[in-house]
């Protein structure tokens, strides 16, 4: 038990009740670390907080070890507690414990909130939503998963029941693997966190007024849905939000969390947007009602303006652009091959590795600006004629594994095993894991985050921008996946459903890049796949960047062609205009003795981008020989003479790694590298 001394008259009696995590296990010196210490620290002299966990402890009555036989229940029945704050629930995931007594654990813990009842009937009670348990715990995967959440899905259902107030540490600290060594249990700073989470409840003291920084100075938000200002306040405060000439007020809850919401607004501005609390208040100014479009990815996402082919010539152009605004979330420290410093380090942990302002599109903001994403911006907003925000969040280098959520991974039974042990793991490129090696040289922390871990970017780039409301996605990723194509598909997969839950947008559209051509030998068949997974996945469509690959450059400059093509495709599919930019598809293949005709969907005239001869088609023989093929158009089909009938096992287009195929439609937009068996 933390507190010894005696009890003074008037001190506010706080009971700690749980198990190994709420004593401290793996601590150097819990009686001072454990997270009621922390609290004890936290809430000052009028609170007496004392320490009841129990190790191993399960709140299961006929579990293993059951917390209501320990001493430490009977201290804490004893100790006749004002408040009470019960974290159970993790040792009742042991396989000898929830398979077999499920069933009455919301009846045992029920049993045991009435117990601490009827000692002082006056009692305010707390139910813990359980910390995390992280993949790499060894029984993650035989159960340990599926049970966990069974048991957060009873805890509000108890705590309604109960009248008892709820704290959430998952929430807390689900994003902060570095902070449990064993998966388990929490270390000093982590203890800090549940110790912080337990106070701001218990006080209703969350400091203050605060908003999410993705607010400010010459934002957009989005047009035509319900506008949504929230952020973070003391329990209980009002808030009065004005935005224009509207007012709206909301009561933070006791969570902290409070949200004003405004009817939807047609493009327009500038407002301003006011947040008063009670003893603050904020200003945003030059804000404006229009679209606003995420943009991200890895390097080529990330290239920016002022290195792109004419980029210079569209910065100039269209400089202090009044209705083009950018927010541009910069990472601290790129990943280059250098060690990373000590503060780099210990930022990238805390989750802040990314930051940003809004502001007016410009000179100075465009040319650092993702060169893809402003020219999709400004094509886009030249046709529309609405606000454009860009948001860019972008990693060189960043696997797609990084931008899923932890959850949707953890739950997959293929992908929970990148989680754990990424650093040494075959599911993640070996060139990522040597670079990340190399930028973490001077970590302590065996589990040191890093931009190309799977989930950080989500959690660091991603999650801060829950509830800001989009107009869609564009992508441009897969150098660092590569090495395996088919992971990729079901990642991708994975990725836009993540998107699409966190959002709240079912249907939120993405258009994405198919990687370029380079001197690299997997890149056809990746190219390929990315081909059939706008077939998948709904709502997604792809641009074909290919015809502007360079074979020694991984990073090919002329990047304003595909942001023109992203945004075509845009304003095809979102804004229901009048462009038609699908890239050219194979739609079926005839086949007359030594004659095979491919007809195309998507083009009214097919020809090449240089009105030379076509080149690009080949055919694979039944030995599996290679053989290119010439080729013959006639509107959108292209006919192939075969040296010989039923030699023909499979053709493709554009299947060289760096590719000079030549086939677009009658507006310039190219034909994807493909592949097609013919029937045996």
């Amino acid at each position: 038990m933390l507190a010894s001394r005696l009890i003074q008259a008037g001190e506010i009696k706080v009971a700690c009740i749980g198990n190994s995590v709420t004593y401290g296990a793996g601590l150097q010196d819990p009686a001072s670390e454990s997270y009621p210490a922390q609290l004890q620290q936290l809430l000052g002299a009028s609170y007496l907080v004392s320490n009841f966990g129990h190790s191993g402890a399960t709140l299961l009555k006929n579990g293993h070890n059951p917390y209501y036989k320990t001493k430490e229940f009977e201290q804490a029945l004893t100790f006749k507690p004002d408040i009470a704050i019960v974290h159970l629930g993790l040792n009742d995931t042991d396989p000898r414990n929830w398979p077999n007594y499920k069933d009455q654990f919301e009846a045992d813990y029920n049993w045991l909130l009435d117990a601490l009842k009827q000692v002082n009937p006056a009692i305010k009670l707390y139910v813990c939503m359980m910390t995390p348990i992280f993949s790499g715990h060894p029984r993650f995967k035989s159960g340990t998963f599926n049970w966990y959440w069974q048991v957060q899905q009873l805890l509000p259902n108890i705590a309604q029941v109960q009248k008892a107030s709820l704290i959430n540490l998952n929430e807390a600290l689900h994003n902060q693997p570095n902070l449990f060594q064993d998966n388990l249990h929490p270390d000093r700073e982590g203890a800090g966190i549940i110790a912080q989470t337990v106070y701001e409840k218990l006080t209703g003291n969350y400091g203050g007024l605060k908003l999410p920084a993705v607010f400010g100075d010459h934002m957009v938000l989005q047009r035509q849905k319900p506008i949504k200002i929230y952020g973070i306040a003391n329990a209980a405060e009002i808030i009065s939000v004005t935005f224009g000439k509207e007012k709206v007020t909301a009561q933070v809850d006791d969570n902290g969390c409070w949200m004003a919401t405004f009817t939807p607004r047609e493009a327009g501005g500038p407002f301003q947007l006011q947040v008063e609390g009670k003893d603050s208040t904020i200003v945003f100014n030059d804000i404006l009602m229009g679209d606003v479009w995420l943009c991200s990815g890895q390097s080529n996402m990330d290239f920016p303006l002022r290195a792109a082919k004419l980029g210079d010539k569209l910065a100039q152009d269209v400089s202090n652009e009044a209705s083009l605004r950018l927010y541009h979330l910069k990472g601290i420290s790129p990943t280059d091959n250098e060690p990373w410093d000590l503060e780099t380090l210990k930022k990238t942990n805390a989750l802040t590795y990314f930051n940003g302002t809004w502001e007016r599109a410009s000179l100075t903001g465009a040319q650092d600006f993702s060169a893809i994403a402003y020219a999709f911006g400004v094509y886009l907003k030249a046709e529309i004629g609405v606000p454009i925000g860009l948001i860019q969040v972008a990693v060189g280098g960043s696997g797609i594994e990084s931008w899923v959520d932890r959850y949707s991974l953890e739950k997959d039974p293929l992908l929970v095993d990148m989680l754990s042990g990424w650093r040494k793991s075959d599911f993640i490129m070996e060139w990522n894991r040597e670079r990340a090696d190399v930028n973490l040289k001077l970590a302590a922390n065996p589990k040191q985050r890093h931009p190309y871990e799977p989930a950080y970017n989500f959690e660091a780039g991603i999650a801060p921008l829950k509830d800001f409301a989009l107009k869609g996605v564009i992508w441009y990723q897969g150098e660092s996946n590569v090495h395996n194509p088919e992971l990729y598909g079901k990642l991708f997969s994975t990725f836009v459903s993540s998107w699409r839950q966190f959002f709240k947008q079912d249907t939120l559209p993405f258009y994405y890049v198919q990687l370029s051509s380079i001197d690299r030998p997997a890149w056809p068949y990746f190219r390929d796949l990315q081909r059939r997974l706008q077939k998948e996945i709904p709502n997604t469509w792809m641009a074909v960047s290919s015809d502007l690959g360079d074979s020694l450059n991984v990073h090919p400059i002329d990047k304003l062609p595909i942001g023109k093509r992203l945004a075509n495709l845009a304003l095809q599919h979102t804004y229901n205009s009048h462009i038609h930019a699908d890239v050219p598809e194979l739609r079926s293949i005839e086949q007359h003795g030594s004659q095979i005709k491919l007809h195309f969907a998507n083009t009214k005239s097919l020809a090449t981008n240089n009105h030379q001869q076509i080149i690009g088609f080949e055919y694979i023989n039944l030995k599996g020989q290679i053989i290119p093929v010439n080729c013959t158009i006639l509107q959108n089909i292209v006919s192939i003479e075969l040296p010989e009938a039923n030699s023909v096992r499979e053709i493709r287009y554009a299947w060289q790694p760096f590719t000079r195929a030549n086939l677009v439609n009658e507006q310039g937009i190219p034909v994807s590298t493909f592949s097609v068996r013919l029937k045996e």
